[in-house]
């Protein structure tokens, strides 16, 4: 079944034993770990977490009904939370959903399923199964989320503040979280003793994620120019940046290359595809390059890869900085090969 933004909040706080599994597809991979995370409180706080990635549901289709059925050693709750999971994890999750029984609930993020796909249909079609499409927030969701962010740390924020941190965000949930974490740390506010945050405290803690030197970088890797990513990321980090945001603006330019370039694909030539989706004109140029150097198949490797970075700085800590580094240049470079 499908479910709203509302119901899935309602269903992952209160699980019911007849759904068997949760699933958050769409880009927004932040937002789908935080309703996982909340599942898994709602579970309990010394529940049991079996993770599985896509390498064990390919060897073991069957693996993913097994745990949902299996019992924990302790004798206390469990769930199973599933990442990464593509189309080729269709064969487990049909087992999982008509298994027998299971018992464990089941959460699985796939931020590269599109709603259009087999496995997506299958789960909203499921009766045991929930479906969320997770989007990046924008407006005034991800004003919303600041401030709610912003309420549970004991803050309630003034003026322009709620838009400004969503907008130093760019939607992302973990980028804003800190900066609200470092914003109630300024303040010395708890939910017990609350604080206003103004202006002038957020200028006070530097709340600048450097999106000029985002957007510089992003075009560095796009346009294959390796020499220049490093004084780009270099600047990025100076300026109080981190890799988790330039690797989620990375995503989501490569997916709407990705479908400019489906368009090409089928006949449309640079300029009328360029028209058609409406392409900023300060932004014609640059895309214009990136499609005639990309091809399809080239765009969704490197979707691929940029996602498993961006996992990796979230559970690598500063070695997962080094490595998304690397495999952003990794990508410029193919980017070079290309130009050549």
């Amino acid at each position: 079944m499908k479910a709203n933004a509302a119901q899935i909040r309602a269903a992952v706080d209160k699980p019911k034993p007849d759904i068997r599994l949760f699933l958050f597809h769409g880009p927004d991979e932040a937002g789908a770990a935080e309703l996982a995370e909340r599942l898994g409180k709602a579970v309990g706080p010394d529940a049991e977490r079996i993770d599985l990635d896509m390498k064990a549901l390919r060897e073991q289709p069957g693996r993913l009904a097994d745990e949902a059925a299996s019992l924990s050693l302790f004798g206390g709750n469990r769930y199973v939370r599933v990442t990464g999971l593509e189309e080729a994890g269709g064969e487990a999750v049909s087992l999982l959903l008509k298994a027998e029984q299971a018992g464990n609930p089941v959460v699985a993020i796939g931020p590269g399923l599109k709603a259009s796909g087999k496995l997506v249909k299958m789960v909203v079609a499921a009766q045991n199964a929930l479906s969320h499409a997770c989007y990046v927030p924008e407006g005034m969701d991800a004003v919303r989320i600041a401030s709610d962010l912003a309420c549970a740390q004991g803050l309630r924020l003034t003026g322009d503040v709620p838009q400004r941190l969503a907008s130093a965000s760019g939607g992302d949930r973990a980028i804003l979280a800190r900066e609200i974490e470092k914003l109630a740390l300024y303040l010395d506010a708890e939910p017990e003793h609350p604080r206003e945050a103004h202006g002038d405290a957020l200028d006070a803690i530097g709340a600048d994620l450097g999106e000029v030197e985002l957007f510089h970088a992003i075009d560095a890797v796009l346009d294959g120019r390796v020499g220049e990513l490093g004084v780009e990321i270099g600047r990025l980090v100076q300026s109080g940046g981190s890799m988790i945001p330039l690797l989620r603006q990375l995503v989501r330019r490569l997916m709407t290359l990705s479908d400019l370039r489906a368009d090409m694909d089928r006949g449309l030539a640079v300029d009328e595809v360029l028209e058609k989706h409406r392409v900023f004109f300060k932004e014609k140029a640059s895309t214009a390059r990136a499609l005639r150097r990309w091809s399809a198949p080239q765009i969704t490797r490197a979707i691929e890869r940029v996602r498993a970075a961006e996992r990796g700085v979230m559970h690598g800590g500063s070695a997962g900085d080094v490595l998304a580094e690397a495999e952003c240049t990794a990508i410029a470079r193919q980017a070079a090969r290309a130009r050549g």
